[in-house]
């Protein structure tokens, strides 16, 4: 019989929180009511812990847990893909019997189908979507289905500095203040602009399951206005008239992403957790901005509560 080196005792009898195998690549088929499954080309990271006492952990059998449940699973099309990522969760905990905890995470890019805002074109946006379990051998779990979309933002600090400049040189022209105040109501002022990333990630649970579409809708909530891959030039013309009249800063796209989340989910349990990041691509300087939230679905209801 061939010796399972992973059985000896590691020369360094120190536990590790993380072992595992990343980028593994399957197709996964999700359900749609009265429509064709939704084909996602998904990759999987999994994960267990190791005790001290153990040299190494027997990556085949992720791979094998991956495949098996996977494979079992997409022979018919699954409810979510948060249950197939518990299922998964569950499979390498009766692999690795050593374990006290498994993790997955799984990552897709899944395509909505949308029509541009003037001409109407049909066109697709590619959206990433990500589920993650964590499950422990006392029976715990976490469980979270989150989304990253991008989007256009107008820088507003920018853009009351060429209102201003605007203001003065239409006084100098000899505007009067009513002229000069009613052409600053109907054009939009230039800005600088960033390619925005908005990404929403929620827990999931046996009383609240929310819908990967509403968690997408979230994510767009922070943005200026959304991106589109084709254009006509009406298109191009509303994308950026309507994104320079709502123009916001990261920190505003993280708060209107919390509004819009306790408005949407306004069923949720208070202690259902939540987490908001959006990152703005600079286009005139070399860094990016962030801002980050995270919080309890009632933490968020109270705060706007709180602000009337």
């Amino acid at each position: 019989m061939l010796p399972d080196v992973q059985l000896a005792k590691p020369d360094v009898e120190i536990g590790l929180s993380r072992v595992g195998a990343k980028g593994i690549r399957k197709l996964v088929q999700v359900k749609r009511e009265g429509k064709r499954p939704v084909i996602l080309i998904s990759t999987f990271d999994v994960f267990v812990d190791l005790p001290s006492t153990r040299k190494g952990v027997n990556l085949s059998r992720n791979f094998e847990a991956v495949d098996e449940v996977i494979e079992n699973l997409t022979q018919n099309p699954v409810e979510n893909i948060e249950d197939l990522n518990i299922r998964i969760v569950n499979e390498l905990l009766d692999r690795h019997e050593y374990a006290t905890k498994a993790e997955v995470l799984m990552e897709a890019e899944y395509i909505l189908k949308k029509k541009t805002p003037f001409s109407k074109q049909k066109t697709q946006e590619v959206v990433k979507i990500f589920s993650e379990a964590k499950k422990w051998r006392d029976g715990r779990q976490k469980v979270f289905v989150g989304a990253e979309v991008y989007g256009i933002t107008v820088c507003p600090c920018a853009q009351e500095l060429i209102r201003a400049y605007s203001a003065e040189q239409l006084e100098k022209a000899g505007f009067t203040p009513d002229q000069i105040s009613e052409i600053m109501r109907i054009i939009p002022f230039a800005s600088h602009n960033q390619r925005g990333r908005g990404f929403v990630k929620v827990e999931v649970r046996e009383d609240f399951k929310p819908r990967i579409e509403d968690v997408i809708e979230i994510a767009k909530a922070g943005m200026s206005y959304e991106i589109y891959e084709i254009l006509k030039r009406g298109d191009e013309l509303e994308v950026v008239k309507n994104a320079h009249f709502n123009p916001r800063f990261v920190e505003d796209a993280v708060r209107l992403m919390a509004k819009s989340a306790v408005e949407k989910f306004s069923d949720a349990p208070d202690d259902v957790l939540i987490y908001f990041r959006q990152t703005n691509e600079e286009s005139i300087h070399q860094h990016d901005v962030v801002a980050e939230r995270k919080a309890t679905i009632g933490e968020l209801r109270d705060e706007l509560a709180s602000n009337g």
